[in-house]
């Protein structure tokens, strides 16, 4: 995202000196005090005489950024994250092309964005695999679209490699 800055925190009365980034969906904080806050976690965001000012879990925070810097991160603070559907590049315009079970919950909302969904042909393809053997068969599949330059997302579950 772009958001760094070495600066000042009072946290809570305790003053040190930071390196202070905002790492979605997180504000990281390093140096002479080490602390991780989720935005979700983070209330009352407002940038206030060049200070970034928030309340974490009750304790009183705040950042010296800067006038415009401080405005410029409570805005980055505050933005809602990208749906899954943007992160996939699903929209309106585009039909999108399946290959194995779509039974994810997050999935068929993503999919619910795009102008249709289809078994055969598409702008896009997402490809549900579960083990390389699938994963061959979704290259083999998808072969004609890959090769005229259609995109291709992998969907597989999280951990270890596939089987």
């Amino acid at each position: 995202m772009g958001h760094e800055a070495i600066c000042a925190c009072l946290w809570n009365g305790t003053s040190a000196t930071v390196k202070a980034l905002i790492e979605p969906p997180e504000l990281i904080l390093r140096g002479e005090m080490r602390r991780k806050v989720a935005f979700t976690k983070m209330k009352n965001v407002r940038a206030n005489g060049g200070w970034l000012r928030f309340t974490f879990e009750g304790e009183s925070v705040a950042l010296q950024l800067g006038d415009g810097m401080a405005a410029k991160w409570v805005e980055a603070l505050l933005k809602p994250p990208p749906t899954l559907a943007k992160k996939l590049g699903i929209t309106p315009e585009i039909t999108v092309r399946t290959i194995g079970a779509m039974d994810d919950a997050a999935l068929k909302s993503a999919l619910a964005e795009a102008k249709g969904v289809s078994q055969h042909k598409g702008d896009l393809i997402l490809a549900r695999v579960n083990t390389q053997a699938e994963l061959h068969s979704a290259l083999h599949k998808a072969a004609n679209q890959l090769a005229a330059g259609v995109p291709i997302w992998f969907i597989y579950r999280k951990g270890p490699g596939m089987n």
